[in-house]
């Protein structure tokens, strides 16, 4: 699956390296875990459709009542339709350099934060479908305006949704710029029970595939397949022992591509088939 480095795939000019860049990002098809590295952090201004994105630690999703601040690193994004036959985000990417000047100039209590926390969710509203509409009319300024009116408005966001948010947005802006490298073995067991594949898994620790293997073995003393399937299977007969769901409840929350697959994989481990415990 090849990786889409954004925001680079938007820019016409590969050699323009903007400080603040929008983009109009629709499409008419479902993507499913897109391999993204974002180079910039950026706001996802969902206006139709839904939205999820995996992260090393952890995932979010969220529909057109909501959007997105992210953290800028390797994720996987899954973008859905929903009853419109379209699917659109308003996308505003901003440097490290615009932030730092922003925090100096508006945050002076700058509480240094450790938070690893990739995302802010943020509830769409009245003011910020009017900030999008005024948004929306800066690609028709003179090109010589852009960067002025994208500074204004850079600064008009930031300071409604601190407003907004209050001190938490606040200490989440302030974690963009702090430099932190997630554990290895904090990303590998935040995925134990995900349906993630290991080459997504992978990708989401910023490794090839035949790094990523060589890796866990040191750390593990085992197989990734083998290990993440012991877990696996561990934690969905934990699911049917409560008597709550049934394997066909559950078979692709622990991944696998169908029934058959897991109850063979399940009888093999522990000596009896899901339905034994469903019963």
């Amino acid at each position: 699956m090849p990786i889409d480095n954004i925001p680079e795939l938007y820019i016409n000019n590969p050699k323009l390296k903007p400080d603040l860049f929008v983009y109009d990002f629709k499409m008419t098809e479902d993507i499913i875990k897109t391999k993204v590295n974002l180079n910039m952090h950026m706001f996802s201004f969902l206006q139709v459709g839904k939205k999820q994105v995996h992260f090393a630690g952890t995932s979010v999703t969220v529909n057109k009542d909501q959007s997105l601040l992210l953290k800028k690193g390797n994720w996987l994004w899954t973008e859905l339709l929903d009853t419109d036959a379209i699917y659109y985000c308003k996308l505003l990417f901003f440097s490290e350099k615009i932030l730092k000047d922003f925090l100096d100039k508006h945050i002076q209590n700058q509480q240094i934060t450790k938070e690893e926390v990739p995302y802010f969710a943020i509830r769409n509203d009245a003011y910020i479908t009017s900030y999008l509409n005024s948004l929306s009319t800066i690609s028709d300024a003179p090109t010589v305006f852009i960067e002025n009116l994208l500074s204004v408005k850079f600064e008009e966001i930031m300071l409604y949704l601190i407003h907004k948010y209050g001190k938490k947005f606040e200490l989440y802006l302030r974690s963009l710029i702090v430099e932190e490298t997630s554990p290895f073995k904090k990303i590998i067991e935040s995925k134990i029970h995900s349906n993630l594949k290991l080459e997504e898994i992978a990708f989401l620790c910023n490794m090839s595939l035949s790094t990523f293997k060589r890796h866990f073995i040191n750390e593990y003393k085992a197989s990734p397949g083998k290990w993440l399937q012991d877990k696996r299977l561990q934690k969905a007969k934990e699911a049917l022992e409560l008597g709550k769901l049934t394997p066909s409840d559950i078979y692709l929350d622990f991944g696998y591509n169908n029934l058959s697959n897991f109850s063979t994989a399940f009888k093999n481990k522990f000596g009896f088939s899901p339905k034994e415990i469903s019963r």
